[in-house]
């Protein structure tokens, strides 16, 4: 055995197998106590969505625990909570959500939405 090199004790060849998952959540954010980390919650996630995106949040977590409970695999649990804590992350700023959701949708369409349009008009238009 080469030097540094530590012998590994037998293991069934059952469990060989590469772990995809690589979520973890640390007590210690270093001062980070923003909700919307790294690592948040799904209670946390789903409260900074905006109200016509939670029932959305709510099924794509549904199927991604029925999908965990059936493979054993929390990979897609985790890539599912981080897509939709940046979407979250995106909402907690409304008034930023407004303006990034404006300036999509006049770049897609070629024409400005009126300042009083409803931000769910706006989202259409924007596709988002």
């Amino acid at each position: 055995m080469p030097v540094g090199e530590a012998a590994l004790p037998a293991v069934d060849p059952r469990y060989r197998v590469l772990v995809a998952a690589t979520y973890s959540v640390d007590e210690d954010q270093g001062g980070d106590d923003s909700p919307l980390r790294p690592g948040a919650s799904p209670r946390a996630i789903r409260t900074a969505l905006l109200p016509a995106d939670r029932e959305q949040f709510d099924e794509a977590f549904a199927s991604a625990l029925a999908e965990t409970r059936a493979s054993l695999d929390l990979t897609g649990l985790f890539r599912t909570l981080e897509h939709w804590r940046g979407i979250a992350a995106l909402h907690a700023d409304r008034e930023r959500f407004r303006r990034v959701a404006r300036r999509a949708a006049q770049l897609l369409t070629g024409e400005p939405s009126p300042d009083d349009e409803p931000l769910e008009v706006t989202r259409a238009k924007a596709q988002l």
